[in-house]
């Protein structure tokens, strides 16, 4: 890279700057920032900004001029390299002289000149002859080979396309569930791997972009769900031009201060790409209960489906009385609603298995993502109901997502919440199935890659509301961070609330061995695991530890109100 240029990244579908694909050029404007007056006018004159103001080198100004420069300069080297009328985006970062630039390319190889080109004229200031020095790269640009074009996916089956911070990877395996009671050949991709009728076929995580190329290479799959993460939107783009239905679960702090996303606002942006992308024929399955993710019917084409807990909700009435749908619950049914017909009970919440007896509200949500998305997508009701009565929430079919099992005299939980909404979900159901009298007992733990304020406040929010904690370490999740510092954060937490003894464990599974050694009559265990399921599982089978049926679930939840 060039001093200027700190990083050039090629997006090969729809992305956070454009429905297409896009080339994302990360630039340092420091010399451009910091010219003389005269030389700063004299750069505007040769790009085609006769009237510019930059202002003094360094000013505030001058940042505003500098972003607005670059984006001319990206388009004025186009021009005379032969493309006229190139889209440019810019964006600030949390650096005052770096920004972001984006526009959409047709051919790699050009596209990427151009980058590099515009790199080369920032280098050169002051020094070159800016007036020579902008023909020269536009020259070299339309010397550059044309290249590959976009790989990106125009999808000959059905896509429901899930995002969101939590309940990404239980919604997808739920919506994959009920196509397949609905009789068609399924294929999704999740952060496990990518399955065809609930057979792994590539294990991994594929919620990035290549998880949708390997579920629709294959041939027999008739209906494709894929689940899309913030990492893959924002390092390669979108695989697919387009989808039939979306989900959008949620928003909530996560993956903050990485590759540019430092708010919950901008992570909204992230996701939101999923909806816009949605076929306006197809239906963009909203969270109206977040305000950020209903914020999204203002950026889509698709027909908007909102869900909510709350039939009161007023998104619920916007929405429908503007034409669109929505599913609630009513009388602790699971209900949809159109415009001007009564609401259609589809099944009770209860007996929706991965409600665990209603007492996890995250897991409702998803439950109504679920049934809405499987409507939008011309999947029949008996389905949807069929797939929902009978997708049971233990390892088989949605395996270290609230796995609940029956340990002795207690009850031991495996989860993968891994921020602040996961925590407070799992420890909603941890207090459901208490017996009278028991404690919950909770090894907590996360990536390295959250901010410092995450990791303090789950830290805080564990101690508070559970009687024994822990820490269970992951290695292979440290992601730049080290485990002592890990320890340290997590201990920063949960001394705001009185906790100052908080034993740290080196392994998920040392974790459960030390709670599970502590666990008496009634109480609940529950480790947040990210890397050891397998092992957690195998040690608990080996215990004599069964999963509990809805059955059971249902008999507990009765037992601890």
């Amino acid at each position: 890279m060039t001093d200027s240029l700190i990083e050039l990244r090629v997006l090969e579908g729809p992305n956070l700057y454009f429905p297409k694909a896009a080339v994302k050029l990360t630039l340092d404007l420091t010399g451009l920032a910091g010219l003389e007056e005269e030389q700063a006018l004299r750069f505007a004159r040769r790009i085609g900004l006769a009237n510019a103001r930059p202002g003094a080198a360094a000013s505030g100004f001058r940042q505003r001029f500098a972003a607005r420069a670059v984006a001319r300069l990206v388009r004025q080297i186009a021009a005379e390299a032969g493309t006229h009328r190139l889209a440019v985006r810019v964006r600030p970062t949390t650096d005052v002289h770096r920004v972001v630039v984006a526009y959409p390319w047709r051919h790699r190889g050009r596209a990427v000149a151009l980058g590099y080109a515009v790199a080369d004229v920032l280098d050169d200031l002051p020094a070159a002859d800016v007036d020579v020095r902008v023909s020269e790269v536009a020259a070299e640009v339309r010397r550059a080979e044309l290249g590959a074009k976009p790989t990106t996916i125009k999808p000959r089956i059905p896509v429901i396309a899930v995002t969101g911070t939590n309940g990404k990877t239980t919604t997808a395996r739920m919506l994959g569930h009920i196509g397949r009671a609905a009789g068609l050949h399924v294929g999704w991709s999740s952060t496990d791997g990518v399955y065809v009728d609930g057979e792994l076929i590539e294990e991994g995580d594929y919620s990035g972009p290549g998880g949708a190329a390997r579920v629709l290479a294959q041939p027999q799959v008739q209906l494709a769900v894929t689940e899309t993460a913030r990492g893959g939107i924002l390092f390669r783009g979108i695989d697919v031009r387009h989808n039939d239905v979306s989900v959008v679960t949620n928003v909530s702090a996560d993956h903050l201060g990485l590759q540019g996303i430092d708010t919950v606002d901008q992570l909204a942006e992230v996701k939101a790409v999923v909806p816009h992308i949605t076929k306006p024929s197809g239906w963009a399955v909203l969270n109206g209960d977040d305000p950020r993710v209903l914020a999204m019917r203002s950026t889509i084409s698709a027909r908007p489906w909102v869900f909510s807990r709350d039939p009161d909700s007023p998104s619920l009435r916007d929405v429908v009385g503007a034409g669109g749908r929505a599913t609630t619950l009513i009388d602790g049914w699971i209900c949809v609603l159109a415009p001007d017909s009564d609401p259609d009970p589809l099944v009770r919440a209860v007996d929706v298995p991965v409600t665990l007896a209603g007492l996890s509200r995250f897991n409702v949500e998803n439950a109504l993502a679920a049934a809405s998305a499987a409507l939008g997508a011309g999947l029949s009701r008996e389905s949807v109901v069929t797939g929902l009565t009978t997708f049971r929430p233990g390892p088989e079919l949605n395996p270290g997502r609230m796995n609940i099992y029956s340990l002795r005299d207690f009850t031991v939980i495996v989860d993968l919440a891994h921020n602040e909404a996961g925590l407070e979900a799992l420890l909603e159901v941890m207090a459901g199935l208490r017996s009278q009298g028991g404690r919950l007992l909770l090894g907590l733990g996360t990536a390295g890659d959250r901010t410092d304020d995450l990791l303090r406040s789950m830290g805080e929010m564990g101690a508070r509301d559970s009687d024994v904690m822990v820490i269970v370490h992951k290695r292979g999740y440290l992601r730049g961070r080290d485990m002592d510092e890990m320890s340290d954060m997590f201990r920063d937490g949960a001394a705001q609330v009185g906790v100052h003894e908080v034993p740290a464990l080196l392994t998920e599974l040392e974790g459960l061995q030390a709670l599970a050694e502590r666990a008496g009559r009634g109480d609940v265990v529950a480790v947040m695991c990210h890397q050891d399921r397998v092992l957690l599982e195998e040690w608990l089978h080996d215990q004599g530890a069964t999963v509990d049926s809805p059955e059971t679930l249902r008999d507990k939840a009765l037992l601890a109100s």
